[in-house]
């Protein structure tokens, strides 16, 4: 198995409804064939700001990399670049 996880800073400008958005955005990107499990979810823990957590896992390394490189996941990417910062934690399990 291999998991992707990404914590998406929100900047402090973005409205509510845009981070609705972006996570409906999010949710969709788990629809994928390639996706084993997929959670989107905004974190209780405010103290360092608004934080999106991603938490996908998929079959392998390969099957990640389908996913990642669809004109879907690069749309979502994009959108994402102009409310956040984010960090990527990768891994196999």
């Amino acid at each position: 198995m291999f998991r992707h996880i990404v914590l998406f800073r929100v900047w402090d400008a973005v409205t509510d409804a845009q981070i609705a958005a972006a996570m409906a955005d999010l949710r969709r990107l788990g629809e994928h064939s390639a996706v084993a499990e997929w959670t989107i979810a905004l974190s209780t823990d405010t103290r360092k700001g608004r934080i999106i957590i991603e938490d996908g896992t998929f079959a392998d390394a390969e099957s990640f990399r389908d996913w990642r490189s669809s004109e879907h996941h690069r749309k979502v990417a994009d959108r994402m670049a102009e409310i956040a910062d984010w960090w990527v934690g990768d891994h196999h399990t």
